[in-house]
């Protein structure tokens, strides 16, 4: 007997970027373990992708497929694609994901740098977005789902470029969600704070996780929003819920909150920047 929760997927068919680890990895277990019928797994790793392609067979009749894809490079999400809907003919849950961030101050980061973050984490859901897009139109039926942050509300000292990436993620979807109006197909934006993922194991980092809110989310909490977001009508979805008074109190006592949270970023850089001194 199907549980009523793995109903609420039943016969759909789901693409995840940045399926191969982390939230990614979470979200495609989630799925499949809620009666998905089919599970596009999307990254740049075939080989981390197929790992996680036996786990779930191990444990399900799903159809999955693995796609080894850069979504920041047009070309090869355009083939991706066109791939896809040549074989399944639409999806029904487009799950916007992949993303990455470096750590460090903007005068110390390449212009390549930078320009890789933007065009994994904002243009890689541009991208994914618009090959999928006009079959879901024409369908009248499916679901985006776009991973932002909770950094698409505040500018986090030492993440500029993955928080303006964040942030254009979240107008992106707002204008997109407007458009989409009377056509069918919902859009809903994840927004979470700190995950304990493989996000801060890059060197720029230094091996030191800065922590703003005193703690980190499980990937399995931000899978549990990510699952309840493809059911939803609601545009935005923060994780945990009550940072969303947080966003408020920035947009509505800007003067007084600025000034607090801005000493909180600058205190943590430069905790990462002594570290960075003493390991040199």
């Amino acid at each position: 007997m199907i549980s009523r929760g793995k109903k609420r997927f039943e016969g759909k068919v789901v693409l995840i970027t940045g399926a191969s680890s982390g939230i990614g990895r979470q979200i495609s277990l989630d799925f499949s373990n809620n009666g998905a019928q089919s599970i596009i797994l999307v990254s740049r790793s075939r080989s981390k992708l197929e790992d996680l392609e036996k786990k779930i067979q191990e444990k399900s009749t799903i159809i999955t497929t693995v796609y080894p894809c850069d979504v920041s490079k047009k070309d090869e999400v355009l083939s991706m694609g066109r791939k896809v809907l040549n074989r399944f003919g639409h999806i029904d849950i487009l799950v916007n994901n992949a993303g990455f961030g470096l750590y460090g101050k903007v005068q110390n980061q390449s212009i390549d740098q930078i320009e890789s973050i933007v065009f994994t984490n904002y243009l890689g859901t541009v991208n994914c977005t618009k090959v999928f897009l006009d079959s879901m139109i024409t369908r009248k039926s499916g679901h985006i789902v776009n991973v932002a942050s909770a950094a698409a509300s505040f500018g986090v000292a030492g993440l500029s470029a993955y928080c303006a990436s964040k942030y254009a993620v979240l107008g992106f979807s707002e204008s997109l969600s407007y458009e989409l109006h009377g056509t069918g197909v919902q859009l809903t934006v994840v927004s979470p704070i700190g995950v304990k993922t493989g996000f801060f194991n890059n060197k720029t980092f230094g091996g030191r996780i800065p922590n703003y809110t005193g703690f980190m989310l499980e990937p399995k909490t931000v899978s549990s929003a990510i699952l309840a977001a493809a059911n939803s009508s609601r545009f935005e979805i923060i994780v945990p819920f009550y940072m969303r008074a947080g966003v408020w109190l920035k947009h509505t006592l800007p003067f007084i909150v600025k000034p607090l949270i801005g000493s909180l970023f600058r205190r943590e850089l430069a905790k990462s920047n002594s570290m960075e001194n003493v390991s040199d």
